[in-house]
């Protein structure tokens, strides 16, 4: 998930003693290396899919249940009292509850069975759809017609599903439909957890937010997919696996992500955050052996245009590109 900073201003920086120069390839550095280990994630589980007999079912409540983990026990440590503050008050309570289970949990459970049908680059190239869906929203909650620029950003985005899943066919589908319906609930989850909690998140760090949602999303899918029941016992390679999706996935990724958004700020780390795609396509084709088209390649270059229109043309738009900026296919 992105969530908006300030950058500070270069005489600012000047006066902390911060080169801006530094600052700016430092955070290039942190955000694109923070989306591509969310790449790497995804090719991960996918190999974990393939090679590892997991599925989906099985390592979902594993990664999200010890990632919050992870954080629980950072923020038991650090500020305990910040960590209960989101269920201090019922209207909390309930935007939380939606935020991570709707959104977070639903999210990180349809990106993985994206990957388990498909391949990391298609599970991550599909979330990428989300700011088209959050544009579509907001000119429905705002009862107006798209302007130019958004109406090319979700023609964009269509194209590039529609190349990615038929290859150009009309008449047969490159991808089956569970994927197909899959990477797009995935992106609909990340609709919901972008613009849903807006007074929770400006009222919350987002971190202690991440936490809940996970352990929420790993403690009702342990009950639901049930994985002691399932007569599988990871290797040694399965549990590195594991750690890679859990450590390098989520916190890993969400802190120098997050870190590089801090300091470019968040129009240009949504435009870095195509990294991850890339990183998996690249990872998911050369390494683990997936086929990767010119059709692929093209739907990847629409989505890619989108995010590219959405970054440039974010000044002519404000209102809506500030809740698109919040907009994250997480891993």
């Amino acid at each position: 998930m992105i969530v908006a900073y300030r950058l500070e201003e270069p005489a600012a920086l000047r006066r902390m003693g911060v080169s801006p120069m530094n600052n700016r390839v430092k955070g290039t550095i942190l955000a694109v290396g923070g989306a591509a280990c969310w790449g790497i994630s995804g090719c991960t589980g996918q190999y974990l899919f393939t090679y590892e007999g997991m599925t989906a079912e099985w390592l979902t409540p594993i990664r999200l249940f010890f990632a919050g983990v992870v954080l629980f026990l950072y923020y038991v440590i650090r500020s305990p009292r910040q960590l209960f503050a989101p269920w201090r008050t019922p209207r909390d309570a309930v935007d939380l509850l939606i935020y991570g289970i709707c959104g977070v949990s639903c999210c990180q459970y349809l990106y993985f069975l994206t990957i388990d049908l498909s391949t990391a680059g298609i599970g991550t190239i599909m979330q990428s759809i989300a700011p088209a869906m959050i544009l579509v929203v907001v000119c429905v909650m705002e009862r107006r017609i798209p302007r130019l620029f958004e109406g090319v950003s979700v023609l964009l985005a269509l194209a590039g599903v529609f190349l990615l899943t038929t290859h150009g066919s009309l008449t047969h589908l490159a991808l089956s439909p569970a994927a197909l319906a899959a990477g797009l609930l995935s992106a609909v989850c990340v609709v919901v957890y972008t613009m849903w909690p807006k007074r929770l998140q400006s009222s919350h760090p987002t971190p202690i937010l991440q936490c809940w949602a996970f352990l929420m999303g790993g403690t009702i899918f342990f009950v639901l997919f049930r994985p002691w029941e399932v007569a599988y016992v990871p290797t040694i390679t399965g549990c590195i696996g594991i750690a890679i999706v859990v450590l390098i996935g989520n916190v890993v990724a969400y802190c120098a992500y997050m870190q590089g958004v801090k300091l470019i700020g968040p129009q240009k780390s949504s435009l870095y955050s195509f990294a991850e795609p890339a990183t998996a396509a690249v990872i998911s084709t050369l390494v683990l052996g997936s086929p990767f088209t010119l059709w692929d390649a093209l739907g990847f270059g629409c989505i890619f245009v989108m995010l590219v229109v959405l970054t440039t043309f974010q000044q002519r738009g404000k209102k809506p590109l500030r809740k698109l900026e919040k907009a994250r296919a997480h891993s």
